[in-house]
């Protein structure tokens, strides 16, 4: 029997996700330890409906599905002009868990080295955490190209004459990452290097404290007096694991805070929503942790 495996490859149509996408159904490029032998792909790609052309970009990436022989998957949300990048970030990821879902595969991101520098920049800008420079580290993701640099991925697109589609929002300032793109363009190979080596150190710092996190908090449902008597910032990283075991994501700092709160005060027989999707219910003793969809 061959050893497969099924990819939900997210594409854009920008330059990023074009090289992903050939270097994956062309080259072979292998996203698995070790690599899958036979792997199967799904271009996925979520429409925001924030740009007028944005439809354009849509039938663009089927024509190229179309030309790799893969199936394709897509959805238009008009999120309007106005939409935070987070906001937009987390309807796409919705989107990319449910194919993930459909067709029982992992995402496949076009990430690269100058986002991991991007995003440490953008969690120091907000105020970030210990877990500040792990960035783009979750297990749940393939990121393939994590070790390849932007000019490095132009120059593939070239070499290949590979085709890609520019979104005009990424040269808009108001966007938080656009702008700190833009100050990092003088950032000096030596100190880029530095930031991967300390986000892949503290990639593996945060994946020992959420083995042991995990383990910690037990299984379903869970001892609401363990929250309640463990320090702090312990409850919260016990909280955190618990909430990625059973929902698939950890909602933000604040939204964990409020819920560990909840644990704490909250009566037998009430619930607390956490998040859009995911509430706790309470007995006297314990918690559950529920889902929709």
């Amino acid at each position: 029997m061959a050893n497969t495996g099924k990819y939900v490859v997210a594409v854009s149509g920008g330059v990023d996700s074009v090289v992903l996408l050939h270097m994956l159904v062309k080259d072979g490029f292998p996203i698995s330890q070790p690599p899958f032998s036979n792997p199967q792909f799904i271009v996925a790609h979520f429409d925001h409906g924030i740009r007028p052309e944005s439809g354009d970009d849509a039938e663009f990436i089927r024509t190229l599905a179309d030309k790799y022989g893969v199936p394709f998957e897509t959805r238009r949300e008009e999120l309007g002009k106005g939409a935070s990048e987070e906001f937009a970030r987390n309807r796409r990821y919705a989107f990319l868990n449910e194919v993930a879902k459909k067709y029982i595969g992992k995402i496949v991101t076009a990430h690269h080295a100058d986002d991991v520098i991007e995003t440490i920049a953008i969690n120091i800008v907000r105020g970030t955490g210990w877990r500040g420079l792990a960035v783009l580290g979750s297990p749940n993701i393939e990121r393939p190209l994590l070790n390849k640099t932007k000019a490095e991925l132009i120059e593939y697109a070239h070499k290949n004459n590979l085709e890609w589609r520019e979104d005009s929002t990424n040269s808009d300032t108001k966007y938080l990452r656009n702008n700190l793109r833009r100050k990092l363009i003088g950032l000096d190979d030596d100190t880029k290097q530095l930031l991967r080596m300390y986000r892949e150190r503290q990639c593996y710092i945060r994946k020992t404290v959420d083995d042991e996190a995990s383990k910690i908090a037990g299984e379903s449902p869970y001892s609401r007096y363990l929250f309640i008597n463990a320090p702090r910032k312990a409850s919260l990283e016990l909280l955190r694991a618990t909430l990625v075991k059973q929902a698939g994501t950890a909602p933000t700092r604040p939204q964990m805070k409020r819920a560990l709160l909840a644990i704490k005060t909250y009566h037998g027989g009430s619930q607390y929503e956490v998040a859009e999707g995911v509430s706790l219910s309470f007995t006297k003793t314990h918690f559950v942790v529920h889902t929709k969809g």
